[in-house]
């Protein structure tokens, strides 16, 4: 087995198309992965993390792939990214207004994905359909649009009453999931939330957050042979080797028949990638 690429780990870039085409970053390069579908391949991790913003040298990697003063310091690291109804750009605290101006005071997408179960999530347009194949959703449609980061995240407090924010990411490594009508699921939400919508539009403005009727739903296939009936998580900190056939790939994982790895989890770790590639 030899090497084939070696550098520091990003999340995989990935192209939607039938079905997904994804490949592993490892510093400059982009390797395509789904030709490689049931060969062996193999990962190694050298022990060395170097920040994604500043590139040096740190034991520990916070809030996936920083060392510890840029996670502390960095606008993209604070709370409110986790939390965007808890942003604080108004108050004049943000830790980078420039950065909160051309990321968070943009219209972003409320929407409603279906990877474990139905979910609500929120992203910019032009973050799509990336975000939903990075969460493994097999079913997408956006549901409202709004001016803000922030309003968009207070939206998805009022959907929270009735759907999750998260994906069971076990079930979904488990099966392509079973198939819903997420419009007629976002009309039933609509009914119940109808209040809640409506005083956040009082609040913001009409134009500010609007429902978004005429999207259509959008299907995401994954290229994945065989999925696993029992989920073992593989982890570079425990097994700096991981060597198995590659079974598919699904939101961020590679499923092997050993286990499944969450690439994005290990982003700035400093890997090399070794197989039998033909």
């Amino acid at each position: 087995m030899h090497s084939i690429a070696h550098g520091t780990l990003s999340k995989m870039a990935s192209h939607l198309a039938q079905p997904v085409e994804y490949s592993l970053r490892l510093g400059d390069e982009a390797i395509a992965l789904n030709p490689h579908l049931r060969q062996k391949i193999k990962l190694r991790y050298t022990g060395a993390i170097f920040c994604e913003s500043c590139g040096r040298k740190t034991k520990r990697s916070f809030s996936q792939g920083y060392c510890y003063p840029c996670f502390k310091k960095l606008a993209s690291c604070d709370l409110c990214v986790v939390s965007p109804d808890r942003c604080h750009y108004d108050q004049g605290t943000c830790r980078d207004p420039e950065w909160g101006e051309r990321f968070c005071m943009q219209p972003h997408l409320v929407y409603l994905a279906n990877s474990s179960a139905v979910k609500v999530g929120i992203t910019k347009p032009d973050q799509l359909p990336t975000r939903w194949i990075d969460q493994g959703a097999s079913q997408a449609l956006p549901v409202m649009r709004v001016a803000t980061r922030q309003q968009s995240g207070l939206v998805e407090v009022i959907f929270k009453q009735e759907v999750s924010d998260r994906t069971q990411w076990q079930t979904m490594l488990k099966s392509e999931g079973a198939r819903l009508d997420l419009r007629s699921f976002r009309d039933e939400l609509f009914a119940t939330l109808d209040a809640d919508i409506q005083a956040l539009q009082q609040r913001f403005g009409i134009q500010a957050i609007q429902n978004d009727l005429d999207a259509q739903p959008v299907d995401i296939e994954y290229p994945v042979q065989q999925y696993p009936t029992k989920v073992v998580s593989l982890n570079f900190d425990k097994q700096p080797n991981i060597e198995g056939i590659l079974l598919g790939i699904k939101g961020q994982y590679l499923i092997f028949d050993i286990g499944v790895i969450n690439i994005r989890k290990f982003t700035s770790y400093e890997v090399e990638l070794g197989g039998q590639f033909t």
